[in-house]
């Protein structure tokens, strides 16, 4: 039964809560077995707002495999934040798209260093939940949003 709903979050996209409310668990719990980002829309970005703040280590997820990088764990909330950043990158067609992941892996680095600095802080997931959650509640339009990066008025950008 599991396997049918791992491939049934990752075929087909409800207009509810219960995808979105599915891999949640599945992460928490480490036993998400998919090898891409599920195929999300701007739609579940609310219910994945949810989960922004999160610190629970996850160690089961999927990644980029153009990334020489391999990341043994992360915050549920830092995920959650490269979920989302999916979603618009998709809407986009974002030129940094590798499937439907976003960039490299789900770490931020600092935007403006001159060689490149990796950072797994409070201060970095807190800054980076706060801009994606009024980045989603601005007045702007759903279209204009997916336009607009939304640590751009940050210290990061996602690697």
């Amino acid at each position: 039964m599991l396997t049918f709903l791992i491939g049934f979050v990752a075929c087909e996209r409800q207009d509810d809560d219960s995808s979105v409310a599915i891999y949640i668990d599945q992460l928490k719990s480490n036993s998400f077995e998919g090898s891409v980002l599920p195929p999300f829309s701007p739609s579940d970005i609310p219910a994945l707002l949810v989960y922004r703040n999160s610190d629970l280590v996850i160690r089961d997820f999927p990644q980029n495999g153009i990334s020489s990088l391999r990341v043994t764990e992360c915050r549920l909330g830092m995920y959650v934040l490269w979920t989302i950043e999916s979603i618009r990158a998709v809407e986009i067609k974002s030129k940094y798209l590798t499937g439907r992941f976003p960039s490299q892996t789900p770490i931020l680095a600092l935007r403006n260093a001159t060689e490149l600095d990796l950072v797994f802080d409070n201060k970095s997931h807190e800054d980076a939940a706060k801009a994606y959650n009024e980045w989603w509640y601005s007045s702007y339009s759903v279209k204009d949003k997916m336009n607009i990066d939304p640590l751009k008025n940050t210290d990061y950008r996602w690697h």
